[in-house]
């Protein structure tokens, strides 16, 4: 049975290093919650104070009502995928699958039963027999999600689990984890560095830096409505001008910039008169040649120069130059019209895709 994950002012330091610092989170039951952030921000770290393989300096984890600081990782009922996976290679499939089965000691048939239905569940039901070594990476992921699914965790634990796949089948894991996740409804934590596994699959993720998680909210929340410059680069690509702000009104604000007066309608931080910002505004928010295009004219325009461009298919990208500041666009689905380097274009950006983040 799935369970809700609190943890309540938890420290944990190594040496003098905190790795986690005073951190106060709560998983709700059932949820599908990521943590992400850069290497060495103490995730990891956050993840395995959960699975039981460290113990909080200070600071109180429960489980539902049941505080879990002393209780030993065998005790929990929780299941880990690595991000290596951890398989033992001179056991097959069946029998890494079975190994957490034979610790509860649960009788051979209904040890069977569990096994077929957890490689049925990642979609490996002929491998029974195989040895471990000779499957491939993806098969691999599958085997050990089988191993964590198979003893019907309480909180699942993915530490990476597809950092190691290549593009394709990390979106293809992607899908049928969400989906797995959909079915069981097992309260699960995700540890990740790559914010597309985030952005896709997640019902609400914690950005974490330095130890500390700076914010929490739906994927939509945090990409939107970003804390601060670091949660506003590290999820999704943005631009950032630097200004001073000049007027506030309304939920409005006028900047003064490098690349002249911004008009921004998204203000949900507190700015006054004076205040120094950066200004985020995402690549596909910025509008090339947006007025010859017949689109409506923005409430912002600046003059660039573009620097680059890549042709993706789907999509192009420009690098272009304002005001000496690097940006970048993009435009999706171009047409024939192709714009090139040297080009002096007009951008538009309209008031509500301007972000200031105070410095």
């Amino acid at each position: 049975m799935a369970v809700s994950v609190e943890l309540t002012h938890v420290t944990k330091a190594f040496d003098t290093t905190l790795a986690v610092n005073d951190v106060s989170l709560k998983i709700e039951r059932g949820e599908f919650f990521f943590l992400l952030g850069p290497s060495g921000c103490g995730k990891s770290t956050f993840l395995r104070i959960v699975a039981g393989f460290y113990k909080p300096d200070a600071g109180e984890l429960r489980f539902d009502d049941t505080v879990m600081n002393d209780v030993p990782p065998h005790q929990r009922n929780t299941g880990m995928v690595f991000q290596n996976y951890a398989l033992w290679p001179h056991m097959s499939v069946a029998e890494n699958i079975e190994y957490g089965l034979t610790l509860r000691k649960l009788e051979k048939s209904e040890r069977a039963e569990k096994i077929a239905r957890a490689l049925e569940m990642v979609q490996m039901e002929g491998y029974h027999d195989r040895a471990v070594n000779t499957l491939s990476g993806g098969q691999q992921q599958r085997i050990a999600l089988a191993r964590a699914l198979v003893i019907e965790p309480s909180v699942l634990l993915l530490d990476e689990p597809i950092s190691n796949l290549d593009a394709a089948l990390r979106q293809q894991m992607r899908e049928e984890i969400k989906q797995i996740h959909e079915r069981t409804n097992i309260t699960t934590f995700y540890v990740t560095h790559d914010q597309v596994d985030a952005l896709t699959m997640a019902n609400r993720m914690a950005i974490m830096k330095d130890g500390v998680v700076v914010q929490v909210g739906t994927p939509r929340e945090v990409y939107q409505f970003p804390k601060n410059a670091f949660v506003a680069s590290f999820i999704g690509e943005t631009n950032f001008i630097s200004g001073k702000v000049q007027q506030t009104s309304n939920g409005h604000a006028t900047i003064e910039t490098p690349v002249g007066m911004l008009h921004s309608e998204t203000i949900y931080h507190e700015l006054s008169e004076g205040t120094s910002v950066q200004c985020s505004i995402r690549p596909e928010a910025l509008t090339v040649d947006s007025a010859q295009n017949g689109s409506s004219r923005a409430e912002n325009q600046i003059t660039a120069k573009i620097t680059s461009v890549h042709y993706l298919g789907r999509m192009e990208e420009y690098q272009l130059v304002a005001a000496d500041i690097p940006l970048k666009a993009v435009h999706y689905n171009p047409g024939t019209e192709i714009k090139k380097a040297g080009d002096t274009v007009q951008l538009g950006i309209a008031a509500t895709a301007v972000i200031p983040l105070p410095d």
